[in-house]
């Protein structure tokens, strides 16, 4: 089961669950965006998936990269499923036209995203940060994505996701992977 045993609501209904970025990013959509309040030692995805009976194939992670070039460094989102991982130094990099690209140090995710580590999710980014969506996300009918806040998870359609205003949909990950990052 997608959204697996959790007591899932309108996530315009409990702001209170939301890190203040993906409140406000929440209030503008249209709707179809729910949320489910967690235990936040679970946040990780395995442990998350394996406590909730939420499938991990429809379970996305979100990832944020630091690009580099010519002494400037960009930020950027990626969000997989957690079946997958991010090509990051080949796809992610090409598409940023980055000479070097890693993963943000833990303090500069949580300092520019508003968000906890282990809950930065695609909704509240900085309206100038691409948000690379591969294209099996795009494709779901529902995953479940972090909150902002490691004491809930959002499920939220694909399409909404893929819709977002910076959003690009692109083939991310290696579909032979079956690991849970």
């Amino acid at each position: 089961m997608a959204t697996g045993t959790l007591d899932w609501t309108s996530a315009r209904e409990r702001p209170d669950l939301l890190a203040e970025p993906v409140a406000r990013a929440v209030a503008e959509l249209a709707g179809g965006v729910e949320v489910a309040e967690i235990d936040p030692g679970l946040a990780d995805t395995a442990a998350f998936c394996e406590r909730y009976g939420v499938d991990p194939g429809a379970s996305a992670n979100c990832v944020v990269v630091a690009a580099r070039r010519a002494g400037e460094t960009r930020y950027a989102a990626c969000l997989v499923l957690a079946t997958t991982r991010a090509d990051v130094n080949g796809v992610v990099r090409r598409h940023l036209d980055a000479r070097k690209i890693s993963f943000a140090p833990m303090d500069d995710a949580v300092t520019l995203t508003g968000m906890e580590y282990g809950g930065i999710t695609p909704l509240g980014l900085p309206a100038d940060w691409p948000v690379l969506v591969d294209e099996a996300v795009a494709a779901h009918p529902l995953v479940v994505i972090g909150s902002g806040v490691r004491r809930s998870k959002l499920a939220v359609p694909g399409s909404l996701l893929a819709e977002l205003k910076n959003a690009t949909v692109l083939r991310l990950a290696n579909r032979s992977e079956n690991e849970i990052k």
